[in-house]
């Protein structure tokens, strides 16, 4: 079963602090609005006194604590290490196309990922060392490092870039966390989180996040730049249980900045926790 939102009959981080903060604020709430209907004010002053107190409830009372969601969050989709098989299909505008690929991941320094289909990708190679990424294309037969502005480039025609395939870090460590409210997308309940990021090497410098109440999985995000122009979408779709946490089989993205019709990034299969020689993550591998 999904790990239940409370404990011990409250919600995660509504502390006792929070609650007696609370309790103080509609305490004075209570008095100043008494002295208001006695005294016949103005319903315009009213109003006026409803809204400030309302802005000084804070986002803790519904015992919503952000940080823990994201930490939730990363259980689910960090891992020590991962073994995967997926499809990517790129929906262009004049076709789609899918390409295959399997990668080996460990932590978020070290990954390796070789491509299998088509004939024309097949033998491709990515291998990412502590932040350093290296292809090896075997049509031209020569690796070529990636680095700078040239990260933000597609990968393979898709709507991904290379940044977000260098990206593995957990969402806790680089981002800060307000939860805005709770509604529903697509029948589920959901947190909806503003994210902005506390380190400055990132490519999304927020975003927003409509996150899964019971399996703690986004079941979309909204990246942007630091701007706030927004620059990809994101939806995660057939939530499925996967060693014992919940993992999204297909993810849809859509870079905001380019034309088509977005590309889907299914797992076929993953496995979590594997033992992965060391020789895998060598420049010897890309050959």
């Amino acid at each position: 079963m999904p790990e239940s939102v409370s404990t011990n009959g409250r919600q995660p981080g509504y502390s006792t602090n929070l609650r007696f903060n609370v309790a103080i604020i509609f305490t004075s709430f209570y008095e100043i609005l008494t002295n208001v209907l006695n005294k016949n004010m103005s319903n315009r002053y009213l109003i006026a006194v409803i809204s400030i107190f309302a802005a000084l409830i804070p986002v803790g009372a519904h015992g919503q604590d952000g940080k823990e969601i994201l930490k939730k969050i990363d259980a689910n989709l960090s891992s020590r290490n991962q073994i995967t098989e997926s499809s990517m299909t790129i929906h262009g505008r004049r076709g789609s196309r899918t390409i295959t690929a399997r990668s080996w991941t460990e932590g978020e320094k070290r990954s390796f990922t070789e491509y299998l289909s088509p004939a024309s990708e097949a033998g491709t190679k990515m291998l990412k060392l502590e932040g350093q990424l290296w292809i090896y294309t075997p049509a031209a037969d020569r690796t070529i490092q990636i680095s700078g502005h040239l990260l933000r480039q597609s990968v393979m025609g898709s709507d991904l870039s290379y940044e977000d395939m260098m990206d593995d870090r957990k969402l806790s460590d680089v981002y800060n966390v307000v939860v805005e409210k709770s509604d529903t997308l697509d029948g589920r309940p959901v947190y909806v989180l503003e994210l902005t990021a506390n380190v400055n090497d990132i490519a999304y410098h927020k975003q927003k996040m409509w996150v899964d109440t019971e399996r703690y999985i986004p079941l979309k995000q909204e990246m942007y730049a630091k701007s706030g122009q927004l620059l990809k979408q994101a939806q995660m779709k057939e939530i499925k249980k996967v060693q014992n946490r919940w993992y999204p089989a297909l993810v849809i993205y859509k870079d905001a900045l380019r034309e088509g019709k977005g590309t889907e990034f299914r797992t076929i299969e993953i496995k979590f926790d594997q033992n992965i020689p060391d020789h895998i993550f060598n420049k010897a591998s890309l050959r």
